[in-house]
């Protein structure tokens, strides 16, 4: 099955639907990332550093037998790196097997303490993360520029940033981000923030796009009526829903039929929807839905809606 594809602001094609690789077990990655290559007809698998799994991730990308070429691969900048992001792009390269990443992002606007009690989650006595306050995304952005202009990466962009945190490095920002990677889903919309990220040229890709385990969506009566209307599965419409919408889409799983039903689902439910099904989805968040799943405990203002307040 052909899956559609997105240019994004450097001219650059991107398959709009990828394999998220977060929370899956190392001794599980390598065998869904082989599939999703192999027999599931995906051509993008999304990983970071942070996952702690690329080694596993490049084992299943070789194992396929999909030439390198043809597989576009993004992974993602640690909080502990941002002073030192050349460093970590090349574990990250190291871990993959490979000498370039078609996508590399900073995976939170977070700057932690590269010299603190832990490698990834470094903390302070009172158990809050420490943040290296005193860093400048800005400066971030620079380096991740640099190893750009290096060819080290097709393309640089973000995570988890909010209008707040990309008017912090795009007054000095040489490269304007290519995508910025966000929990998006009918009930976390974040249809203000994606009209900016559109006003900018920036491409939204959506993590989480189910939900989280047990996740609400699955059940929705909304999403449930427009799948029967349409022959659908209900994750079918949740993924369908945001790639006619020209987002970038990363459904999780290790399951073999899960991972093929996300793509052929996804594919058949963007030719399916109608511009009714579309407007009743995008409404549900602000009819009283509205929902996050993902609100790690930084101890900065992200400048998110709908987040819990710092405490």
């Amino acid at each position: 099955m052909a899956v559609p594809t997105i240019k994004l602001n450097n001219g650059i094609e991107i398959p709009a639907i990828g394999l998220g690789t977060w929370q899956s077990k190392p001794n599980e990655v390598s065998a869904a990332v082989e599939f999703a290559l192999k027999e599931g007809g995906y051509r993008h698998i999304d990983c970071a550093w942070g996952y702690g799994n690329e080694k596993e991730v490049g084992e299943g990308i070789r194992t396929s037998g999909v030439p390198r070429s043809e597989v576009f691969i993004t992974s993602k900048l640690w909080g502990t790196w941002h002073s030192r992001v050349e460093e970590c792009l090349d574990q990250t390269l190291a871990n993959l097997g490979t000498d370039y990443l078609d996508l590399y992002l900073i995976h939170w606007p977070v700057p932690l303490n590269p010299k603190g009690n832990h490698p990834i989650f470094p903390t302070l006595p009172d158990g809050k993360r420490d943040v290296d306050h005193s860093w400048s995304i800005a400066d971030t952005w620079k380096q991740m520029e640099a190893v750009l202009k290096k060819g080290k990466v097709k393309a640089i962009g973000v995570s988890n940033f909010s209008k707040k945190k990309l008017d912090e490095i795009l007054p000095t920002a040489e490269v304007i981000p290519a995508v910025n990677q966000l929990e998006i889903h009918v009930y976390n919309p974040q249809h203000g923030l994606i009209d900016y990220l559109k006003s900018k040229g920036i491409t939204p890709q959506a993590y989480s796009p189910l939900g989280s385990t047990n996740s609400p969506l699955l059940s929705d009566e909304t999403v449930t009526e427009i799948a029967g209307k349409h022959s659908l599965n209900t994750a079918d419409v949740l993924l369908g829903y945001l790639v006619t919408k020209g987002y970038v889409v990363l459904p999780k799983s290790v399951t073999p039929a899960r991972i093929a039903a996300n793509l052929t689902g996804a594919v058949a439910a963007s030719k399916k929807l109608e511009s009714a099904d579309i407007q009743k989805l995008d409404g549900l968040a602000a009819a009283g839905k509205q929902k996050r799943f993902i609100t790690p405990p930084w101890p900065v203002d992200l400048g998110f809606e709908h987040w819990p307040k710092l405490v």
